[in-house]
Parts: C-alpha cells; structure tokens; sequence
C-alpha cells in the first residue's frame, strides 16, 4: 500500500558552472511529493497524514520555503533537492510496518524528478 502526501515551497536559486537560463537568480513554487510505502498499524493507518505533515514540514518545507537555495543544498538541481530531501526524512519515515518509497519533486508543472532508494544508497557512502 502507498501513501502519499504532497507539498509546495516557494523558492529561489541559480546553477553554477551552467550555461543557460538557470545560471542566473530566478525562483520556482516547487510541489513535493512524498510517498511511503508500507501497510496499516493497529490504528489501521500506515501512518497518520498529520504526522507525515508535520515531519516534512517542519524538516523540509519550513527550511526551504522562501529561501535562496543555495545556501542549503550545494548546487541545487531539482536532482539534488530531491537527494536532500530524501535524506532529512528518510529515519524519520522508517517504521516497523513502513518506510519512505520515493520523493518527487516538480520544478515546473511539467518537469520533475522522482528518485527511490536505489537511487539513494550509493550515493550514502560516497
């Protein structure tokens, strides 16, 4: 079973070492996604969506909203945002009946990167 919550934060940021529109000052409203996968505990839920709110958003959303990215996630590519966000919540969202399936974050309204845990774990040891 898969639970999802979603997010949105408004946010600024610029490329480096990247030739194009991106390497300049520009904000984006980013929409995040979170989904967990897992199955329902004694109080039929695999997790409350209040508790996922506010463990997302007091990790990420209330650290990211209305900041200047890149004083938080060096070279902030919807990539790495992804990366980050995973690993501030991924402990947090590791239960005995679930844990954190993916994250989803959208740049633009058509334009998202999604990542698992596979996409993850190599990078930990690094």
């Amino acid at each position: 079973m898969f639970l999802k919550k979603t997010f949105t934060f408004d946010a600024a940021h610029r490329l480096d070492h990247y030739h194009g529109k991106c390497e300049a000052l520009h904000g984006h409203t980013y929409r995040l996604q979170v989904t967990l996968q897992g199955k329902p505990d004694s109080e039929d839920m695999v997790m409350d969506f209040v508790q996922l709110k506010e463990l997302v958003g007091g990790r990420v959303v209330s650290r990211l909203d209305h900041s200047f990215l890149n004083d938080i996630i060096p070279q902030p590519t919807a990539e790495n945002i992804a990366i980050w966000i995973w690993e501030q919540i991924d402990c947090e969202t590791q239960r005995d009946n679930c844990s954190l399936f993916s994250v989803e974050v959208w740049e633009t309204a058509t334009s998202s990167v999604l990542i698992h845990r596979e996409d993850i774990a190599p990078r930990k040891g690094a």
